[in-house]
């Protein structure tokens, strides 16, 4: 079995893809400023020219954010087709019988710029910096530089230089939205604006001016407040703002690239041969860290601070697929999401409560305070009204939720997860399953109706996924408590009970009961993937069909590779893969992954790439409404779980290197484990492993045995690993 029998193309036998025009190389650069530096190839996004079309997809993929606010890279003027954006993490409005929406902020960048010379004009985010950069040149010549302080979080300044005098637009700090209550005032020669929904965004902006051989310069310098549920203060808003004018946009810039540099400094990822793909992994690794707060408790949205696509609303793909590179690399930010879930569990608790169950079931979309906002319909292409279930029977997330809560405990060693509060998001949740369970007469346990992550089919019972998640979650939670404790004990009988799915006669997993009794419809018989099954064949085909939206039992392989039968991961992708549609964003990097980790790196670099690009290429059509950043985290995690082989273990770093793609010189990757720096190095026959002195590497295959300090230099013969003379 191959790609092709799934629908995708042969990376063997299909034509290297030219660059798009936006991103070749431009002109000579001018001499690197501070202020000013030219794109490096390695580490900038460059957009050329200006398509009214691509305005909004240009905004999402230039967004500026510190992880509390962001701003779309929109410019200053706007102009018709932009969608400028400044939004706050977790605040929303509501309009009567409405789901809450993001709340957009103020639009504190907003200036009138002379000129029209658009053709001319060259824009790009530089990566390792954080900084995004615009020049315009023709009649008229513009450069600006526009950040948000990722030193000190609801900052941001923008300097424009342009050799025609620009002006503050009239009216532009205040986004024209319906529903949304918007006021501005002065205080003294500092502007205040507002915006006012379930909770409030406040920016304070001062504009100076300076002139000089011929330039004007506009620094325009903004301090950002929100609340998800009041108004904040206006005098801290205005104190911060006269703290950072008062250290100067210098000191702002440079304390700004130093943080940058320190963040990437313990995520570094080079792509040694493959330079289009290092720029497409840098640049999705900028936004998941840009868009991910280290401080009090606040969640990533589905599309982060990037645009406002699924109401910013917080699924299970953050704490699957954003949270372990958090874990991995900024723990204090992965923290933070969990501290989001935490907080919101009486809102779950009470949700378990009213459906006659014990313990926490947490929401599948969750907004301000934790409880359900998913909603109830969606209305089709054709105008048809849709029953949307997901709210009602996507359960997993509960389990996904204790999962990611343990992956964080694994990479940092934080017993926040173990011995402090952090224990009910494993607790309370498994209290949930053990009263959700229902038990038969000859002793089995099992769990009908309900979604698991493909949801081409809805109401099933025992969805693999669903049942071998939640088997994990209640034998974890049982080692948190006493090894005599009845209600762990009670636990581990339930788990044991739990079916899921595995056949073993054929080798591998059925999906669902039923599964196996369904058309057996392939995704190369309807078109090539990545494509939206359910739009072309209609949902009923579909949910009579055994096409996959994206990976449902193969997502447990990737996530919990040792709670599945061993030797079963080669039959259920000859089973999956030629049956998955990649109608999610989320499928091509866990398919990569495993692909990687089954020794077929050729195959695996092709959905990788897929994966990597799907907002820079805008190949599902949808990146105007923000970034995918759940297929960001998951190319990380191809990297890492597939090609290194990398997952934290409780004795030490685990490593089970495979093959590269030919193509590929070498693949290098920095994380943290348990708060010391580790740097890996893999090539086609050695892997180094650096960083801080005396961690443990566990690493299977190696002749002298299997644990190793750091730092470590192996070589591979007869697929074997040793360690280098």
């Amino acid at each position: 079995m191959n790609l092709a029998a799934a629908g995708v193309p042969d990376p063997a036998r299909t034509p290297a893809r030219p660059a798009p025009d936006r991103a070749r190389p431009g002109p000579v650069e001018p001499t690197a400023t501070r202020w000013w530096r030219p794109p490096e190839p390695r580490w900038s996004i460059v957009l050329t020219g200006d398509d009214p079309l691509r305005r909004r997809v240009d905004g999402a993929l230039l967004t500026v954010a510190d992880g509390r606010f962001g701003t779309r890279g929109t410019r200053e003027e706007c102009g018709v087709g932009c969608e400028p954006w400044v939004m706050a993490a977790g605040v929303y409005r509501q309009a009567p019988g409405d789901i809450p929406r993001p709340l957009p902020g103020p639009l504190w960048f907003r200036l009138d710029v002379p000129g029209d010379d658009d053709a001319h004009e060259r824009r790009w985010l530089d990566l390792r910096r954080g900084v995004l950069h615009r020049e315009r040149d023709g009649a008229s010549h513009l450069r600006s530089v526009r950040f948000a302080s990722l030193a000190r979080p609801g900052i941001a300044l923008q300097r424009t230089s342009s050799d025609q005098r620009p002006t503050v637009a009239d009216g532009s700090s205040l986004p024209v939205t319906v529903g949304v209550d918007q006021r501005r005032w002065s205080h003294d020669d500092v502007e205040v604006s507002e915006t006012s929904g379930i909770g409030t965004i406040t920016a304070a902006t001062c504009t100076e001016w300076h002139e000089g051989e011929g330039r004007h310069v506009v620094d325009r310098l903004a301090s950002l407040a929100a609340h998800p549920t009041r108004r904040p203060a206006t005098g801290p808003v205005l104190a911060a703002l006269e703290h950072a004018r008062a250290q100067g946009a210098e000191t702002l810039l440079a304390e700004h690239e130093a943080a940058w540099a320190a963040r990437w400094a313990d995520a570094e990822v080079a792509i040694l041969g493959d330079p289009e793909l290092e720029l497409a992994v840098r640049f999705g690794l900028f936004h998941l860290m840009a868009s991910a707060a280290d401080q009090d408790e606040v969640a990533v949205g589905a599309r982060g601070l990037t645009g406002p696509a699924y109401a910013g609303h917080v699924f299970w793909d953050a704490d699957v697929f954003v949270l372990p590179f958090l874990a991995a690399t900024h723990p204090p930010a992965s923290r933070a999401m969990l501290e989001y879930r935490l907080r919101r569990l009486p809102a779950a608790r009470e949700r378990a409560r009213a459906s006659g169950h014990a313990g926490c079931r947490l929401p599948w979309e969750s907004a301000v305070d934790g409880s359900e906002v998913t909603p109830t319909s969606t209305v089709a292409l054709d105008g048809t009204e849709l029953p949307v279930r997901t709210g009602e029977l996507e359960e997993h997330i509960v389990a996904d939720v204790a999962w990611a809560a343990w992956h964080h405990h694994l990479w940092s060693g934080d017993r926040w997860v173990t011995r402090g509060p952090g224990r009910a998001l494993l607790l309370e949740t498994a209290r949930y399953w053990a009263s959700r369970l229902e038990q038969d007469a000859d002793g089995t346990a099992h769990l009908r109706g309900v979604i698991g992550p493909d949801e081409y089919h809805e109401d099933v019972d025992d969805n693999a996924y669903t049942n071998v998640m939640v088997r994990w979650h209640l034998t974890r939670a049982a080692e948190l408590l006493a090894p005599d404790d009845d209600e762990a004990e009670r636990w581990r009988d339930l788990a044991s009970r739990l079916v899921d799915g595995y056949d073993p006669r054929r080798g591998c997993h059925e999906q669902f009961a039923g599964y196996f009794d369904l058309e057996p419809l392939q995704a190369a018989a309807v078109g090539t993937p990545p494509m939206a099954a359910d739009v072309l064949l209609g949902r009923e085909r579909v949910a009579g069909s055994q096409l996959v939206k994206q990976a449902d039992v193969l997502l447990l392989h990737h996530l919990v590779p040792g709670a599945v039968p061993p030797g079963s991961l080669p039959h259920d992708l000859d089973v999956y893969l030629p049956r998955t549609a990649h109608g999610s964003s989320l499928s091509p990097a866990v398919h990569a992954s495993l692909l990687a980790r089954q020794r077929r790196p050729e195959e695996a670099a092709a959905l990788l790439r897929l994966a990597a690009l799907i907002d820079l290429d805008d190949v599902t059509d949808t990146t105007a409404g923000g970034l995918h950043l759940a297929a960001m985290g998951g190319v990380w995690q191809a990297l890492a779980f597939g090609f290194l082989g990398v997952r934290p273990h409780p004795l030490g770093l685990a490593l089970d290197p495979r093959p590269l793609p030919r193509a590929w010189d070498a693949l290098e990757l920095t994380v943290r484990f348990h708060d010391q720096r580790v740097r890996l190095r893999l090539g086609h026959d050695h892997l180094e492993v650096a960083g801080a002195a005396g961690v443990a590497v566990l690493l299977p295959g190696t002749v002298d045995g299997a644990t190793h300090t750091t730092p470590v230099r192996l070589r591979r013969r007869d697929g074997h690993w040793s360690p280098e003379r």
